[in-house]
């Protein structure tokens, strides 16, 4: 994997009823293609995370937590339905958050894709990258 992004990240979906800041660095990006992920984004997951104890609300008025299982929660924008974050139960000290909700240049690369085996049939996955079956 490559090294983190330099701090300072901001970002929000379309509306802007959710915004948001991340002090700290970002882990590359990776996309996820489970198939609740596919779902709920309507493609595939591509997530990088931040400390959560590191991202700060500048508006989060419109932002509401889809719990799907006991362990997973899926942060949107309730009124425009931009996809924004994840967070899993055994990594409660992060947040991951959807790349594309970032503002740019956000200077992040992808450099994993989990879950290929789950990917839609109607997606080519990029072979420049490691993809795997599951989760590891």
């Amino acid at each position: 994997m490559n090294d983190p992004s330099p701090a300072g990240a901001s970002g929000g979906c379309h509306c802007g009823g959710v915004r948001y800041r991340v002090k700290g660095p970002l882990r590359e990006v990776i996309n996820c293609h489970c198939e609740p992920c596919r779902r709920i984004t309507g493609h595939f997951m591509a997530g990088t995370d931040a400390n959560l104890g590191e991202v700060e609300f500048d508006a989060d008025e419109t932002l509401t937590w889809y719990h799907p299982t006991d362990t997973v929660q899926y942060g949107f924008c309730n009124w425009c339905g931009s996809t924004l974050f994840w967070r899993a139960d055994d990594k409660a000290s992060r947040l991951s958050i959807s790349a594309g909700t970032l503002d740019q240049p956000t200077g992040l690369t992808t450099g994993l894709a989990l879950f290929g085996d789950e990917a839609g049939d109607y997606h080519n996955l990029d072979t420049t990258i490691e993809t795997l079956p599951g989760d590891h």
